[in-house]
């Protein structure tokens, strides 16, 4: 269930990609504006602003799921996007990391996708993202997987695992990085 701020990101969000040529670029614009609007009425980058990037990233997942966009395109490019605006207003890219993935997985938990391949997307558009912004790709991964699987785990046990296990199979993310945050979280 999408949270009042996620549920006002989404609807906004879903009228402004209907109708557009290329829903990822457009979404990708959208998720920008949200993220330093929502950044800058907030006030607060440390606390409340970053726990905001949880609901402004599942409303803009769950808005490019129901408008038909690609899930594990739509995913990346939303978690790029918040990042990237994150970084513009002088926020902390690293802890914006887990609270952008935890935000893909709660907005894809809603629309019955493969909450898997949900995670590993927006993991990989962390690293990606981090990279382009010279940031710590290994702390960067770190808080994302660590968002993905909180995440996962307030679903369902079983998403929890289904998430674990897509993390740690995926070629494209670091396992070594990986392995150590699922074996923390296990601890």
């Amino acid at each position: 269930m999408l949270s009042k701020l996620a549920s006002e990101v989404s609807n906004t969000l879903v009228a402004t990609l209907k109708g557009a040529d290329d829903v990822v670029s457009t979404l990708r614009s959208a998720v920008k504006n949200q993220v330093v609007g929502t950044l800058k009425d907030v006030g607060d980058m440390a606390t409340s602003g970053m726990d905001a990037l949880v609901d402004v990233v599942s409303g803009g997942v769950s808005a490019a799921g129901q408008v038909g966009g690609s899930l594990m395109q739509t995913t990346k490019a939303t978690v790029s996007s918040a990042i990237t605006g994150v970084s513009e207003l002088g926020g902390d890219v690293l802890t914006a990391s887990g609270k952008v993935a935890q935000g893909a997985v709660k907005g894809a938990s809603d629309l019955g996708g493969d909450m898997g391949e949900v995670a590993v997307s927006a993991v990989e558009g962390v690293i990606e993202t981090a990279g382009s912004l010279g940031v710590s790709t290994t702390d960067a991964a770190q808080g994302a997987v660590v968002g993905a699987v909180k995440a996962a785990d307030e679903v369902s046990e079983e998403v929890g695992k289904t998430v674990r296990n897509a993390l740690m199979n995926a070629a494209s993310l670091p396992r070594d990085v990986v392995e150590k945050v699922l074996k923390g979280s296990e601890a």
